[in-house]
């Protein structure tokens, strides 16, 4: 199953305070993506919060994966996660 992460930052948080947490995190995001659990990552080019494809068995899943970041278990993070299902709209291409 393909989900959608979008992390939201906890606004009474000051930037300083990720600092410590950013190397940790970078490397928990890259075990999860030599594993194939997230398959793509970015940033939003409107503001500094990241942007994550999953592929997980369910949203349970997803959302231990994501619980397991360094700065979503400080509490400066946390995300909307939003199941994705393949485009039906093709079908209309064939019908008779």
């Amino acid at each position: 199953m393909k989900i959608l992460a979008l992390e939201k930052e906890n606004p009474d948080t000051k930037s300083e305070v990720f600092t410590p947490h950013l190397r940790a995190e970078a490397a928990r995001v890259w075990e999860l993506y030599q594993r194939g659990q997230i398959r793509e990552i970015y940033f939003r080019g409107d503001r500094k919060e990241a942007v994550l494809i999953l592929e997980c068995t369910d949203l349970g899943e997803a959302n231990e994966l994501l619980d397991s970041l360094p700065l979503v278990q400080e509490g400066l993070i946390s995300f909307e996660i939003i199941p994705l299902i393949p485009y039906p709209g093709f079908e209309r291409l064939f019908e008779k």
